[in-house]
């Protein structure tokens, strides 16, 4: 399906694409390119790619489909790398949780949104980094939002599908504004908490006390504030208007609960707790939990 694959950011998400469109014999060729040399002989003598270049416009010559894997403060300049090196007939596709802001970029440096621009996300990753973080699996079973716009080629989306679903992904396509409206609550804002958790507890005086007798539960909720910080920061920059709403409204929720708890009101904490309960254990079983009847919806 693709002759030839240049992957720019050959880390835990690019690296990963690498390696489960080359088990599925789904491409010939991949070629890896980034800034750090180390990273990209690793990535070639784990068979992850097949040869390697710091260029980007010599990475994208001859290849039909270029994936993006960069950091989306690094994005602008990746396209602008690229513009004028690509083939006629190339496809372009990113990794980039924000989508606004990518096409934002494209259109910044293009003057226009190639036809053969296909905005992605892949709803995949783990806390840690780097191709030595990659595996083929990553992507199974997994949700990928694809965000086409009206100028996209119709035959540039279906490859950038089909090359998703040969890595066992499910695809499906949201409005640009939407995407990014729905991952800043189910991925940004638990990104920022767990964050905003640990950094507040690692300020306090007694911080080495209470990360030695925390428990499971911490440990399980914290894990992706081990995740890359530059990564994140440009996420919230990227996507500030959306994610400082989801911040402010969960907020709101916070006061309401720690007036709660002042107050010794057991019933509207069993009812706030029944409800994440029900919605919790719906979302694990796949199920779309009902909203109940006193709960009205919350724009």
């Amino acid at each position: 399906m693709i002759a030839r694959l240049a992957v720019i950011g050959v880390g835990l998400i690019g690296g990963s694409l690498a390696r489960a469109l080359r088990d599925a014999g789904a491409v010939d060729e991949i070629i890896g390119c980034g800034r750090s040399i180390a990273n990209l002989e690793r990535a070639r003598a784990l068979g992850v790619i097949d040869c390697f270049t710091q260029d980007p416009a010599r990475a994208v010559r001859d290849a039909d489909m270029v994936f993006l894997a960069v950091p989306l403060g690094a994005m602008r300049g990746a396209f602008a790398a690229i513009r004028g090196r690509l083939r006629d007939d190339a496809v372009i596709t990113d990794g980039g949780s924000v989508k606004g802001s990518v096409v934002a970029d494209a259109r910044a440096v293009f003057g226009r949104i190639p036809a053969r621009l296909v905005p992605g996300h892949p709803i995949a990753g783990t806390e840690r980094s780097g191709v030595e973080a990659s595996f083929p699996e990553l992507y199974r079973d997994r949700h990928v939002i694809l965000t086409p716009l009206p100028e996209t080629d119709p035959d540039a989306l279906d490859r950038v599908t089909r090359m998703w679903q040969s890595c066992g992904a499910q695809v499906a396509s949201m409005d640009v504004t939407h995407h990014d409206r729905i991952l800043a609550a189910t991925s940004h804002l638990p990104h920022m908490l767990a964050f905003g958790l640990v950094d507040a507890l690692a300020r306090r005086r007694e911080n080495d006390e209470l990360f030695r007798y925390a428990a499971g539960g911490f440990r399980d909720f914290t894990r992706i504030a081990s995740s890359d910080p530059v990564m994140w920061r440009d996420i919230c920059l990227a996507n500030r208007e959306s994610l400082g709403e989801m911040l402010q409204g969960f907020s709101d929720e916070m006061q309401d609960l720690a007036a709660a708890i002042r107050r010794g009101d057991g019933d509207r904490l069993l009812a706030i707790f029944q409800r994440a309960k029900a919605a919790r254990d719906g979302y694990v079983d796949g199920i779309r939990p009902r909203r109940p009847r006193s709960e009205p919806e919350k724009p």
